[in-house]
C-alpha cells in the first residue's frame, strides 16, 4: 500500500527554505472555540448561526487575521469566551485580552482601530502567546505534527500555549507563531518548540526554525533573518526595520542594529518546477524563492 502523501515530509525532503515564508499579518483576533474546526475555520466550524460569515466580513474589512484557538486536552469554559487582540507591528507589538459573554460580542470590537495599532482598552497581557497550528481538517500535517508540539508546550507553559486554526505554510508543519511579535516558526517538534519558547521568554528568537516576522513583507522577512544570522543577533528588539526599496523582484531592506545601519539585498522569484504545496493540492505550484545577494554595513 502506498503511504499517503504528506506535504511537510515532501517539503523537508526537498529542503524548502523557511526564511521569508510567514504570512503577512499585522493584527490578529484570537477567539476561543473548542471545535471541531472545519476545513475553513470560520465557515465550517460549529459557531453560532451566521456568526462565522459575519466575523469573516468584519475581519476582512479591517485587515485583521481571525484565528480560532483552544486549549490542548482541556475543554473550553462553559460560560464566556476568551479573546485576544494582537497588534504585531515590529516597533510596538502588544496583546490585549478579555472574557466576553459570548463570541457574538466579538462583532462589537473595533477591529479597524486594532488594524491601525490602537488599543481597544482591554486588559493588557505582557507574556507571549505560543500558538500552534493543529488544524487537521485544513491539512493533515497540521494535526499530525502540530498536536505533539501543542501537548509538549502545554506541559511546560500551560497558560501561554494555545492550539490555533490555520496560520499558513502547511508544508512547514509543525507551525507555531509567537505573539505579539508575529514570529512564525516551522518544522518544530516537541523538543525544538521548547527551545523556541525558552528563547522568547529570555527575550530572544530562535534562528534555526524561524520563518519570518508577519508584519514585514516576505522579502524583508528573509532579509532580517539573513542579517541576524550574519551578526549572530538573536535579541528580539535588537533589529529595527527602517524601510525598503524594490524593483522587478529585487528588494533592498534597510535596518538599524545598535547605531549601525545595514542594507540587505534580496532577489525574489519562484522555482521553475512545481510541487504540491499542501496535502490536498490538486495542482503543482512553484515555490517562492528569496535569494540573499548582499548583506553590508552602510552609512547612516
Amino acid at each position: 500500500m502506498t503511504a499517503a502523501f504528506r506535504c511537510s515530509a515532501a517539503s523537508a525532503g526537498r529542503g524548502d527554505p523557511l526564511a521569508g515564508t510567514a504570512s503577512t499579518v499585522r493584527a490578529y483576533l484570537l477567539m476561543e472555540h473548542a471545535g471541531p474546526w472545519g476545513s475553513e475555520a470560520l465557515r465550517d466550524s460549529r459557531l453560532p448561526a451566521a456568526l462565522g460569515p459575519a466575523l469573516r466580513r468584519h475581519a476582512a474589512a479591517s485587515g485583521v487575521r481571525p484565528l480560532l484557538i483552544r486549549r490542548n486536552g482541556r475543554p473550553a469554559p462553559a460560560d464566556g469566551a476568551r479573546v485576544f487582540v494582537v497588534s504585531a507591528r515590529m516597533d510596538d507589538p502588544w496583546t490585549e485580552t478579555a472574557e466576553l459573554p459570548d463570541l457574538e460580542a466579538v462583532l462589537d470590537l473595533d477591529l479597524a482601530a486594532l488594524a491601525a495599532g490602537q488599543s481597544l482598552g482591554l486588559e493588557r497581557r505582557e507574556e507571549p502567546l505560543f500558538c500552534v497550528c493543529t488544524h487537521g481538517r485544513h491539512d493533515p500535517c497540521c494535526a499530525e505534527r502540530g498536536r505533539p508540539v501543542a501537548a509538549a508546550l502545554t506541559g511546560s507553559h500551560p497558560d501561554r500555549t494555545w492550539e490555533c486554526s490555520h496560520i499558513g505554510g502547511d508544508r512547514f508543519a509543525g507551525n507555531m507563531v509567537v505573539l505579539p511579535y508575529g514570529l512564525y516558526y516551522g518544522r518544530v517538534d516537541a523538543e525544538s518548540a521548547q527551545r523556541v519558547a525558552t528563547a522568547h521568554l529570555a527575550g530572544r528568537l530562535d534562528l534555526d526554525s524561524v520563518r519570518g516576522r508577519s508584519s514585514l513583507p516576505m522579502p524583508v522577512q528573509a532579509a532580517e533573518i539573513a542579517l541576524r544570522r550574519s551578526l549572530d543577533e538573536t535579541r528580539l528588539d535588537a533589529v529595527r526595520f527602517l524601510g525598503r526599496i524594490g524593483t522587478e523582484g529585487r528588494t533592498e531592506a534597510r535596518f538599524l542594529v545598535g547605531s549601525a545601519h545595514y542594507a540587505v539585498t534580496v532577489r525574489s522569484g519562484a522555482t521553475s518546477e512545481g510541487h504540491p504545496l499542501t496535502c490536498r493540492a490538486v495542482v503543482d505550484s512553484p515555490l517562492p524563492d528569496h535569494e540573499v545577494l548582499l548583506v553590508e554595513r552602510v552609512a547612516g
